[in-house]
């Protein structure tokens, strides 16, 4: 009974293709946008946590002021850090292994005809070693060169590309504002992070030399600490701190003027952002869902009042109300399962494209794609038993009367 049921309600289906299309097209929008955006979201949270583990999850990153994570540290306004600073945190605990002194500005970088706005870092070979950059071509800064501040600068893939094109940059100089500065060395590319910014922009010099030709202070603006190996990081973050306030010469009850970082602290929030985006992007989408079954039920009232002499006849011949209303709920559920199947279909094809250009992973959810088929089924009987109701309370006198 159930499998005649289920074919009259294919055949009326197909009887209006295009109508049944367009009815369902809501479902399949609504399904097919839930199902891309949480794939899209899903594969950046993982992207997030790859970005953070190239960098090492043993990396502390300290920084002056408060709530760097939102402001950032240049908008604070406690006091910058000084180099010794930064030498006495690595000979003091014994976990540090290395830490590197940062201060960095945007400036344009001119090389004959080109030029290009980039970031400009001042810092010295620790900083390459904590932050896992290995080069490609020349070599890294000598210790002569970081004493004296000598004009030499290592550059990004990015800025390679945009300066000389294919050309070989070490050995030729380029110009930093007023500065003109030799290149010796060329990092290998690490290309975009998560969020689609990229990470071999910038131009890398002694950090001396950045501030006594770029910044005109001696200012360090962050450091890139490296923990050793097996030691616990939140014990390290703890000597940090303690080491900090007594250079910071912050007294007890009072509140730290600095922030100690480390990358989980970053993962937590960059995954935070992602699944809060993806929410409530996948929530908008999933309002084309309750419009596609309002579409549903329009359509199946209109049907009803349609096939009204169908009915009638239908009810004279014997049919129960029973079977009428089965008939009706069935067309609609059909009608939702096969957008929510178009719908799946499409946003895993839409997923695909997004995440090759986002150059994500490709993570689709099994949970996710049987939840929306689910939920698919279940607008097709909310919203259809209405109408199915209607079709099966008709009088079959008045029924056949219809014209």
């Amino acid at each position: 009974m159930l499998g005649e049921t289920i074919r009259l309600a294919i055949q009326a289906i197909f009887r209006n293709a295009l109508r049944s299309f367009l009815t369902v097209l809501g479902i399949v929008i609504g399904v097919g946008s839930v199902i891309a955006m949480v794939t899209v979201g899903q594969g950046s949270t993982q992207q997030v946590a790859a970005d953070v583990q190239k960098l090492g999850t043993n990396i502390v990153i300290v920084v002056p002021g408060q709530d760097a994570l939102r402001s950032g540290p240049n908008s604070t306004t406690a006091s910058m850090f000084t180099l010794r600073i930064n030498d006495i945190l690595q000979q003091r605990i014994p976990d540090v292994v290395l830490s590197a002194p940062i201060s960095q500005t945007r400036e344009r970088v001119i090389f004959g005809t080109e030029n290009r706005l980039t970031d400009i870092v001042g810092t010295d070979n620790r900083y390459f070693q904590a932050a896992r950059w290995d080069l490609a071509a020349g070599r890294l800064f000598e210790p002569g060169e970081i004493a004296s501040g000598r004009a030499v600068c290592v550059i990004g893939k990015t800025v390679h590309e945009k300066l000389f094109g294919s050309g070989d940059p070490v050995g030729a100089k380029i110009r930093i504002g007023a500065l003109s500065c030799r290149i010796i060395g060329l990092l290998q590319s690490k290309g975009a992070s998560t969020f689609g910014s990229d990470q071999d922009d910038f131009v890398i010099m002694p950090l001396a030399t950045f501030q006594r030709r770029i910044a005109g202070n001696t200012d360090v603006q962050s450091l890139y600490v490296s923990i050793r190996d097996g030691a616990s990081v939140e014990g390290a973050m703890v000597e940090i701190t303690d080491v900090m306030r007594e250079l910071r010469r912050i007294r007890t009850g009072e509140d730290d003027d600095f922030e100690v970082l480390d990358m989980k602290q970053f993962a937590t929030m960059l995954t935070g952002i992602t699944d809060i985006l993806t929410g409530l992007l996948s929530a908008v989408a999933a309002v084309s869902l309750l419009v596609g079954g309002i579409g549903i039920m329009n359509i199946m009232l209109v049907s009803v009042t349609e096939r009204t002499r169908e009915i009638g006849i239908r009810l004279a011949i014997g049919a129960r109300s029973h079977d009428v209303l089965m008939q009706f709920l069935v067309e609609a559920i059909l009608l939702s399962l096969m957008g929510g199947v178009i719908g799946i279909v499409g946003g895993l094809l839409l997923a695909a494209a997004g995440t090759t250009w986002l150059s994500v992973p490709f993570s689709p959810s099994l949970g996710i794609v049987l939840a929306s088929f689910a939920f698919a089924a279940l607008i097709g009987i909310v919203f259809g038993y209405f109408p199915a109701r209607r079709a099966a309370r008709m009088d079959p006198i008045e029924a056949l009367r219809h014209e």
